[in-house]
């Protein structure tokens, strides 16, 4: 059957809107237009409102759990902390590559048996994942390397845990709703540890772009297109996100690309590939 066009639009849409989170959280970082704290905060509300409007607030509130809305919070916090030194395409390669194995992990954890070729291709990504993260001049900051890891590990647990959902954009908009109360209780005391400065105008723009466009309404756009695709073509949909954000670094931060990034990627990507499509055999 042909790939509609509407559908191609739709999906390329929320990738692109994905990928834009990681631009717009190192810009803020990167030019100390915000703080990570401050944006966290601004993104989790900023979604959760959007979120909330569109399934409506008291759908909202009825839906979600406090531990997937910690888990949105690891993933949130973590994520803006590590764009204080990483670089936007490496951030993203990171993040997506921990979702992916927290993902596999839990699997193996619970039993499931895996094939040579989902093997092969963990070993591939875990591969990847090594010769970015080697020691040189090209190596990104350990400190934020492992804030990424932290933050894809919270987005794969969060992912686990809504797998299946009948309705799940409301119940994200639960969850975010839920995260922004934990992030009141969470970013003010950081802030005030911190000594982390109020954001300017553009940090703040910055942020609610995050919250309300490329999360809030990138998540509804993306809930929208997995309805009429596989999970083989979601799969492939998301490969292009760390290349997409790579390329909005290059464009709005002046990011080179390096020979250790494009190696990574190729291999990364390429394992998560090969894990993701190979047939998995039931627990026992």
């Amino acid at each position: 059957m042909a790939f509609p066009l509407r559908l191609f639009l739709v999906t390329a849409l929320a990738m692109s809107a994905f990928a834009a989170n990681s631009v717009l959280a190192r810009l803020a970082m990167a030019t100390g237009e915000a703080g990570p704290w401050s944006f966290t905060l601004i993104r989790l509300v900023a979604g959760a409102t959007v979120l909330a409007l569109i399934v409506s607030p008291r759908r909202a509130l009825g839906s979600g759990s406090w531990a997937s809305g910690a888990a949105l919070l690891l993933y949130a916090a973590a994520f803006s902390l590590a764009y204080l030194t990483l670089a936007t395409g490496t951030g993203a390669l990171i993040l997506f590559a921990m979702v992916q194995m927290t993902m596999i992990g839990w699997g193996i954890l619970k039993g499931v048996r895996l094939p040579a070729t989902r093997w092969a291709g963990l070993a591939l990504a875990l591969g990847g994942l090594a010769w970015l993260l080697l020691p040189g001049l090209e190596a990104p900051p350990l400190a934020g390397a492992l804030l990424m890891g932290a933050a894809g590990a919270g987005w794969g647990i969060y992912s686990l845990r809504g797998r299946g959902a009948d309705q799940p954009t409301q119940l994200t908009a639960g969850n975010f709703v839920r995260a922004s109360v934990l992030v009141l209780l969470v970013a003010f005391p950081a802030l005030l540890f911190s000594g982390e400065t109020a954001p300017s105008i553009e940090g703040v723009s910055y942020a609610l772009a995050s919250g309300a466009i490329t999360s809030g309404l990138g998540y509804a756009i993306w809930y929208a297109a997995l309805r009429d695709l596989s999970s083989s073509l979601a799969a492939i949909a998301q490969l292009t996100v760390p290349a997409l954000a790579a390329i909005g670094g290059m464009i709005f931060l002046g990011e080179p690309l390096t020979l250790r990034f494009a190696v990574a990627t190729g291999l990364i990507l390429g394992g998560v590939a090969l894990a993701s499509f190979a047939r998995q055999k039931p627990a026992g």
